[in-house]
């Protein structure tokens, strides 16, 4: 007797852009365990794609790497007509690519005020505009099939503030204003959009070096604020984004859902 799937993908092609390492790279892992019809993966390093791309394969299931900047829209319009000659029609995108942009770190240093505003855009370029390009270019495409998931990860900054992190978290604000917009534009085509709001997240290592980490008096101090106390991991994200994207979730939109071990309750 087969296993029904309840997270199911239906054979729809998936893009996950920041997909070549931690949390995307588990995103895209594990949409390709639930029938994917293929699985794009970007980043802005092509060596990580490439590799990523190659663990889907491994999968066996389709897979290819379109490197490029999400600040750049026609290089994600150029990497959506390479998917489509290659894998078809993307109709799943999940926005993960996100921080400071390419090459850049997410650190809170300075007060607004204080800040450079130089140094805005690398924020609302990656975060903001990011999220507007690749569902500006992949949004056809579900308009034309008539069925599509959008989920875009975003932070808890932007649902309650966090100190000098301000430009940062407008930007993931407003990507989840943007979410809830496009949800009411896309619902008569069966496509929804949802947004995954995350706390601190622990970069993949071994077991070894994490449970060092955990014992220094900063992850000490600052896992004080968690209910569940641990740094979200990889897997945490991929499960509730990959069941965003299957049919079990046809009837869930315009939601912004906290993945965040109780950081902050949603409002």
């Amino acid at each position: 007797m087969g296993t029904h799937d309840l997270l199911d993908l239906g054979g729809q092609v998936a893009v996950v852009t920041g997909g070549g390492q931690n949390a995307g790279r588990g995103i895209a892992l594990e949409l390709a365990r639930h029938n994917p019809g293929g699985i794009a993966v970007n980043d802005f390093v092509p060596e990580r794609a490439e590799a990523v791309a190659e663990e889907v394969r491994k999968l066996g299931v389709p897979a290819l790497a379109v490197p490029f900047d999400v600040g750049d829209l026609d290089a994600i319009r150029a990497a959506e007509e390479a998917i489509r000659e290659t894998l078809g029609a993307a109709t799943i995108l999940v926005n993960n690519a996100g921080m400071a942009g390419p090459g850049g770190s997410l650190r809170p240093m300075q007060n607004f005020w204080e800040e450079d505003p130089a140094n805005w855009d690398r924020y609302l370029r990656t975060n903001l505009y990011g999220v507007y390009n690749a569902c500006f270019a992949f949004i056809p495409n579900m308009v034309a099939a008539k069925q599509g998931r959008i989920v875009t990860i975003v932070s808890d900054s932007g649902r309650v503030g966090e100190p000098k992190l301000a430009v940062y978290a407008s930007a993931k604000a407003g990507a989840q204003g943007f979410v809830r917009s496009i949800a009411k534009e896309l619902g008569r085509f069966n496509v929804t959009c949802n947004a995954v709001s995350l706390s601190s997240l622990m970069p993949d290592m071994a077991e070894e070096q994490l449970a060092e980490v955990m014992q220094s008096d900063h992850a000490k101090a600052q896992m004080a604020r968690y209910t569940i106390r641990r740094y979200g991991k990889s897997a945490d994200v991929a499960a509730l984004v990959t069941f965003l994207c299957s049919g079990a979730a046809e009837w869930i939109t315009g939601q912004t859902y906290p993945l965040n071990g109780g950081y902050a309750p949603s409002m």
